[in-house]
């Protein structure tokens, strides 16, 4: 009949599970938040690359237009609106790169989350190993207090055979 016994780091252990639970869910939303972030840029990239095909179009219009000869106010409209798709294409490559460094903390973001998870992990393990290393040596105190009674009761009961041996 052994008493029943608990860990008595049990409300600790369930506290550092509940916090490896929860960074679980923040590194969901840092991955997330990750894949967000490189949409955005997938966007941000394909944006900048139709501003860039909308420039050279318009350059490879103005050379066809110059080598047909063409009158010189068109021209000068031609090139005044090429200096607009430059300026498009300048604010595009900022937008993307931007977007990069979005990109970059949002993954940063996620490794130290991650890191941070690892670390949570690793406190639980600790304390679920104690527990295995507490729980052995509790058995064996057990156990040993258990052999301890049965050598006290077979004493008892060996004297108790010698004593009605000796008034029989």
């Amino acid at each position: 009949m052994q008493p029943k016994v608990s860990y008595p780091l049990n409300q600790v252990l369930d506290v550092k599970k509940k916090r490896v639970e929860d960074q679980e869910k923040v590194v969901k939303d840092k991955q997330q938040a990750l894949e967000r972030e490189k949409e955005k840029l997938a966007q941000r990239e394909a944006d900048r690359d139709k501003a860039v095909q909308h420039d050279k179009d318009k350059l490879t219009q103005l050379r066809k237009l110059l080598d047909e000869g063409t009158t010189c106010p068109k021209i000068l409209q031609m090139k005044a609106y090429l200096k607009v798709t430059k300026e498009r294409v300048k604010i595009e490559e900022k937008k993307v790169k931007e977007q990069q460094t979005a990109v970059e903390n949002a993954n940063k973001a996620l490794e130290m989350a991650k890191q941070e998870l690892k670390i949570k992990r690793q406190d639980v393990d600790k304390i679920e190993t104690h527990k295995k290393d507490w729980l052995k040596e509790l058995k064996k105190e057990m156990e040993l207090i258990e052999e301890r009674e049965y050598d006290e009761i077979g004493s008892i009961i060996f004297s108790a055979n010698q004593r009605r041996n000796k008034n029989s």
